[in-house]
């Protein structure tokens, strides 16, 4: 063992002498600079004077916080609203004023439905006014039961699963199957809702400009070479498509038939959402597959809120089985948000109901907007945004003037000018520094099937006069 030692310590020394100059100056430097680093200190120590009581004092007194929020205006739009007296049905009192109602998103006329109302009051009385709870901790009634099974049998799908809040419906939808690594394509002009979903999932999002799908092609082929250079990666990453059945800020239509070929071309899933289409598009109202006449199997997750046409609150998912099981476990706004009260769940049965027992309620609403569409043509200074058959169209200025707040106050001027003659509008609102692509200014204009032709022709004849004499 010892003669083994004394031959590794003649190893080192030859070694050492056989090593060229260079290294051993270098190593040396090294040995030097560790030494160093060892026996000096890392800072140094500074003088410092002791304040005085009295000095101490003024200094905090000169303190001043930053403010928790930024200052804002007291006349900012979103602080100053209008208030409404009663149902928003046809008819609407704003302000203490009685109006014909262009501005809630009743499509279906079923707010102020007499066999809703007494559905929900029956419900009222059995159940009570909330639940307390999750669905997890005794927030499951049966009416929750039984409105998840109607939803599935109305929209053919395996199931469906319902949120007490409407805006939360996808926004924990997206995170519940989306994660960090994975990736999302979506459309810019994706509501917020949706953008609140991507920023919780955490995954990587790719934009892709409104409704083109050449575009869409170009990124899905640009990650199709990515993904060659590392298949590893590759195989555990998921990829999905997000898009709007109608889009809230541009009421146009997704082209679901080309995205459906996209999905199968370069394997990515599609979530659909279709709060603004559930109710509206289709024969039955089963939204943009049933308009296109796309199998409902082919998409992989639809979301829809019961806020719009069914009128009553909270949102609902449906594909199939094992998919929608899996927001029980995942989906925040299921798992921690009180259940949907029972009342409210009776009232989107009953109105299911009704959309069943007369499909016709489709076709009217759809000639109503093709109506109110062409009726808003050719109003000076301002241009339509929508498809004719969407039933909540955009106005915007035909010129902006530069400056978004000055827009936001011209077209809050136009529908003060319809609501001093009995005609209440709405101005979209959206969170200017919080929105990806923040949509132009706009009046919103909302179709229902409550309306005449009567109330179509007084509307678009005061909105045009209130053009006429505020865009000068």
């Amino acid at each position: 063992m010892a003669s083994g030692q004394q031959w590794v310590l003649v190893e080192m020394v030859q070694a050492f002498y056989e090593a060229p100059a260079y290294h051993l100056i270098l190593e040396g430097i090294l040995i030097l600079w560790i030494i160093r680093l060892l026996f000096s200190k890392t800072y140094k120590l500074q003088e410092r004077s002791d304040l005085t009581e009295k000095e101490k004092e003024e200094l905090i007194e000169e303190w001043q916080p930053e403010p928790l929020v930024p200052p804002v205006s007291k006349d900012h739009p979103s602080l100053n609203y209008d208030i409404v007296t009663g149902p928003p049905s046809h008819k609407i009192i704003v302000n203490g004023k009685e109006c014909i109602n262009f501005a809630s998103f009743n499509f279906l006329g079923l707010l102020d439905n007499e066999r809703v109302k007494q559905k929900a009051l029956t419900s009222l009385k059995k159940y009570g006014v909330g639940t307390c709870g999750p669905r997890g901790f005794y927030g499951t009634f049966d009416v929750h039961l039984e409105l998840e099974e109607r939803l599935a049998k109305f929209m053919r799908t395996e199931e469906a699963i319902i949120y007490s809040y409407g805006f939360a419906t996808i926004a924990s939808a997206i995170p519940a199957y989306s994660k960090r690594g994975d990736i999302v394509f979506v459309d810019e002009a994706a509501c917020f809702s949706i953008q609140k979903g991507l920023q919780a999932s955490r995954s990587f999002i790719k934009y892709f400009k409104h409704n083109d799908m050449e575009d869409l092609e170009r990124l899905l082929k640009e990650q199709e070479l990515e993904d060659q250079k590392n298949p590893r990666k590759a195989r555990v990453t998921r990829r999905f498509i997000v898009v709007e059945g109608i889009y809230l800020n541009t009421a146009d239509v997704c082209p679901l038939p080309e995205l459906v070929k996209l999905k199968y071309k370069y394997k990515v899933r599609i979530f659909l959402e279709e709060s603004m289409s559930f109710g509206v598009l289709g024969e039955h109202g089963r939204g943009v597959t049933e308009h296109f006449g796309v199998n409902i199997d082919d998409i992989d997750l639809i979301s829809a809120n019961m806020e719009n046409a069914v009128a009553s609150v909270g949102g609902f998912c449906c594909g199939r089985s094992f998919v929608i099981d899996h927001q029980r476990l995942s989906g925040q706004g299921y798992c921690f948000s009180a259940s949907l009260p029972p009342m409210l769940a009776a009232a989107a049965i009953e109105a299911l109901n009704i959309m069943e027992e007369d499909p016709n309620i489709f076709t009217v609403l759809r000639e109503k907007c093709k109506h109110v569409h062409k009726a808003l043509q050719g109003i000076p200074g301002l241009k339509v945004v929508g498809e004719p058959f969407t039933p909540a169209l955009h106005l915007q200025l035909d010129r902006s003037t530069g400056s978004r707040e000055s827009d936001v106050k011209i077209l809050r001027s136009i529908i003060d000018y319809c609501l001093d003659r009995q005609v209440a509008l709405t101005q979209a609102r959206y969170l200017d520094k919080e929105e990806r692509f923040l949509p132009p200014p706009s009046v919103r204009v909302v179709v229902t099937v409550e309306q005449t032709e009567e109330d179509i022709e007084k509307a678009a004849s005061c909105i045009r006069e209130a053009a006429v004499a505020i865009l000068k």
